[in-house]
């Protein structure tokens, strides 16, 4: 279902999170990479990696290009955005700190889980977000506590590369992230879109 030429995913961009960090609010949009084969779909396993003793779950609203895009204004966004979808921005937090920037951390394959459909008909800048781990909420926001709200990110990122269609952009995760551990199964459900539900298995070596 999901073939992205490139995956952008956005840091710190929910003004909830921030506060739970203490950290100040961006001026602008940062951004970051994720490999398209870090990608599986809802009811596909995450593979905890025999390298990482402490990966976490981040759920997402996933914003998926419709057209080749360039040099966009925020007005002209919504109409290169062919729906949206959950994601789980998966992160090897003991990794992230050891190499002092991310990508890394991020890349693992089964890192970005995507899923169950594309949604074209709904607002996503009013959507309740929900992340549970074994049926216990651990995530809940709504992205009205996006700093930068999807369109002035496709905008951004349009003007820093060519968005390709099918090309994908996770808008960052609100606050409680934390652990996983194999054998957990981890749910994001977005409002309207329905639940990416993977279960953690531990890498064999």
């Amino acid at each position: 279902m999901f073939y992205p030429s490139k995956i952008i995913a956005v840091g710190l961009n929910y003004r909830d999170h921030a506060e739970e960090l203490k950290m100040d609010i961006p001026e602008n949009p940062i951004i970051f990479m994720k490999p398209p084969t870090s990608v599986i779909e809802n009811g596909e396993s995450i593979v905890y990696p025999l390298t990482s003793k402490e990966v976490h779950y981040e759920g997402e609203l996933a914003v998926i290009i419709k057209h080749r895009i360039k040099d966009i204004s925020p007005k002209e966004a919504p109409n290169h955005i062919a729906g949206y979808t959950c994601a789980n921005d998966v992160t090897a937090r003991d990794i992230q700190r050891m190499d002092g920037q991310w990508t890394r951390s991020k890349s693992f394959d089964t890192f970005c889980p995507l899923g169950p459909k594309i949604v074209s008909a709904i607002d996503p800048t009013n959507l309740d977000i929900v992340t549970r781990v074994n049926g216990k909420i651990r995530q809940h926001s709504n992205t009205n506590q996006m700093i930068f709200d999807v369109f002035n990110l496709v905008s951004f990122i349009s003007k820093v590369m060519t968005l390709q269609p099918g090309d994908i952009i996770i808008t960052g995760t609100p606050p409680g992230v934390g652990p996983l551990f194999p054998g957990d199964t981890v749910e994001v459900e977005i409002e309207g879109i329905g639940i990416l539900k993977n279960n953690v298995i531990k890498q064999e070596g």
